[in-house]
């Protein structure tokens, strides 16, 4: 199973950002970021909140275009040597040149310079989902809805929400997801990871999305789980990020296998990998000795993830000959 061709469709791009590269950047900056690391080099926080806080520590040594480009190609490499073939990350304007229009176009064109060469080298394939965050609230939100929706395109080519659940609501960004609407960006959000049900629910009546990050606690609520398979929604699952957050004590007690039996469509991506200590191929791993997947089912998870890509239908149509749909 590890050597099947994969799909990613939740990859947040600085999240992916291997210690080893934010500590070099560090170092080359003169900033001292000891104090998010572990004696063993790795990401070091405790619950949610301060995964926030360390992630957005890494960030601050995220200053420059170039250094986007950099940490782009680190990522698509990582990614490849997984068998990914196709990835969709989250990119936020907000670490991006602060949501200023002109400087988010800089950034971006680094990113995609980056992963251009990556696709020409690697075989590996790249699109931005925008995304803004929760808890810097609706008024952030709306500037980085205009960066979306200005650069969409090929390669901008969807937006979405992240941060903590534990703010606001989703009726409060549905300005936001109507404008990149507009722009013809196709939608995600994140829910019902720390949210319950009502946080899934909340996403698809108020920012009308088609995907769902995370999503898993729908498995709480029967008539939740019967509407995301009836109306084809796919749930970007992260199995070892839940495991490793502690939404649930462990892989077997995951309900990836149990929303999949329902008919719900379900993906397999990493979400933030170097803080979760796991890569697809961990991932395919897990999922193969515990639900005992065999090769069918992971060519029709990434078959599933291909058809719900935000790409063009000869991308599609190209992911889908390589996986052998």
């Amino acid at each position: 199973m590890n050597e099947l061709p994969k799909v990613e469709l939740h990859l947040h791009l600085e999240g992916a950002a291997p210690p080893a590269f934010i500590r070099g950047l560090a170092r080359e900056q003169g900033v001292d970021l000891s104090g998010i690391f572990d004696a063993q080099g790795n990401y070091a926080y405790r619950g949610f909140v301060d995964f926030l806080r360390v992630y957005e520590a890494a960030c601050t040594v995220l200053r420059t275009p170039r250094d986007f480009g950099r940490l782009t190609r680190a990522v698509l490499e990582q990614s490849a040597e997984n068998g990914v073939i196709h990835t969709e990350a989250f990119v936020s304007p907000d670490f991006c040149g602060g949501r200023d229009l002109g400087a988010w176009r800089e950034y971006l064109a680094a990113i995609r310079e980056a992963a251009e060469e990556a696709e020409r080298e690697l075989g590996i394939g790249l699109r931005v989902i925008v995304t803004c965050i929760r808890h810097f609230g609706p008024d952030a939100a709306r500037q980085t809805a205009r960066c979306a929706a200005e650069t969409a395109g090929d390669f901008v080519t969807g937006f979405g929400i992240g941060g903590d659940e534990g703010q606001g609501s989703k009726a409060d960004f549905a300005w936001s997801f109507d404008m990149a609407r507009e722009a013809g960006l196709r939608l995600t959000a994140h829910a019902g990871e720390w949210g319950g049900p009502d946080s899934v629910r909340d996403a698809l009546d108020h920012l009308r999305v088609e995907r769902i990050g995370h999503g898993v606690r729908a498995i709480e609520d029967p008539a939740l789980v019967d509407r995301l398979a009836e109306d084809g929604i796919v749930l970007e699952v992260c199995p070892g990020s839940n495991v490793a957050l502690g939404v649930y004590p462990s892989m077997r007690d995951h309900p990836i296998e149990r929303l999949r039996k329902a008919g719900v469509k379900v993906t397999v991506s990493t979400d933030d990998p170097p803080f979760f200590h796991t890569t697809m191929r961990q991932e395919y791993d897990a999922l193969h000795r515990t639900f005992d997947w065999d090769e069918g089912v992971f060519r029709d998870i990434a078959a599933t993830s291909a058809r719900a890509a935000f790409c063009d239908a000869a991308t599609r149509d190209t992911l889908l000959e390589r996986i052998g749909a």
